[in-house]
């Protein structure tokens, strides 16, 4: 993640303040609740890892990395740009991957 992007992330949680979360927290939250985590298939290709979703509800999240760690942050990543949340709330989501394998399931805790 590029640093401007960072500071970008850590302005806009330093001016909402602490007692306001963005709208899309709440909505991540409301979708684990409601329909459960997100589960990932995993491919492997030459370079890299594809990570694409299977059954989340609002279209597809598509994402890789060169290695599973990589790739686990790349999807934390991708599921809060889905969900229109700065990076910088990564940590207020606590998405965690629960599954091991060719299928991760990755959920709001």
């Amino acid at each position: 993640m590029s640093f401007t992007k960072r500071l970008k992330d850590q302005l806009i949680k330093l001016m909402l303040g602490k007692s306001t979360v963005p709208q899309g927290l709440v909505e991540l939250f409301r979708y684990s609740r409601d329909f459960g985590s997100i589960n990932f298939n995993f491919e492997k290709s030459e370079n890299c890892i594809v990570a694409v979703s299977t059954n989340f509800r609002y279209g597809s999240i598509i994402t890789s990395g060169k290695n599973n760690e990589e790739l686990d942050k790349n999807i934390k990543d991708a599921i809060l740009t889905s969900f229109e949340i700065p990076f910088s709330y990564a940590s207020e989501a606590k998405i965690t991957k629960l599954g091991e394998g060719r299928v991760g399931e990755y959920a709001a805790a």
